[in-house]
């Protein structure tokens, strides 16, 4: 049955974007919620395709003019948010949406659609862990590493608000773990 959403949060590096990316290959009828962010592109990333990249100050005027179903300014200037238009152009197509948001986002749109929403928080095995899987990334510098470990700590305490924790000790256990759970919630 389209017109469901599940939310997928976590810690950055807990392997959220992973296990999304292999939900979606799963044939599903899953549709990507592309987030809005203000901090640049990394890597090869395309405006429209892994986020909408928007200004600072083009952020604050779509927040004011009430274009987000939420936001939150995870570092100063570097805001985060899901465009309602986003939301309403997939459940327009029948599709189910799928979202990679961080845990007040996920409380946030879990609050806003009730039981036509699942939430899954994916939570790392340790800090430690955390910290290593951050690490060999090699996209940010140590400071930011430690922002995130810090934040990461903090979003940890949100696990409980969640419809289902799903522990990624094992890449291959988590996917299977979350397969599992959207078959049975997109099925009922």
């Amino acid at each position: 049955m389209a017109g469901k959403l599940v939310i997928f949060s976590a810690p950055s590096g807990s392997g959220k974007s992973t296990i999304i990316n292999y939900l979606l290959q799963q044939h599903l009828d899953l549709c990507f919620s592309i987030s809005a962010t203000s901090r640049a592109p990394r890597g090869d990333e395309k405006d429209g395709k892994e986020y909408y990249f928007l200004s600072p100050d083009e952020f604050r005027r779509r927040i004011a003019a009430g274009d987000f179903l939420e936001y939150e300014e995870v570092y100063p200037d570097k805001f985060y948010g899901t465009l309602k238009s986003e939301v309403e152009r997939i459940l327009n197509e029948d599709k189910n949406v799928i979202f990679d948001v961080d845990v007040l986002g996920g409380c946030n749109i879990k609050q806003f659609y009730g039981e036509r929403a699942l939430s899954v928080f994916i939570q790392p095995p340790s800090i430690e862990e955390l910290r290593r899987r951050l690490v060999g990334r090699g996209t940010d510098a140590p400071e930011v590493i430690e922002n995130r470990i810090a934040r990461a700590e903090y979003e940890l305490s949100f696990a409980d608000k969640f419809d289902v924790v799903i522990v990624n000790d094992k890449l291959d256990e988590a996917e299977r773990q979350a397969l599992q759970t959207l078959k049975a919630f997109l099925g009922k």
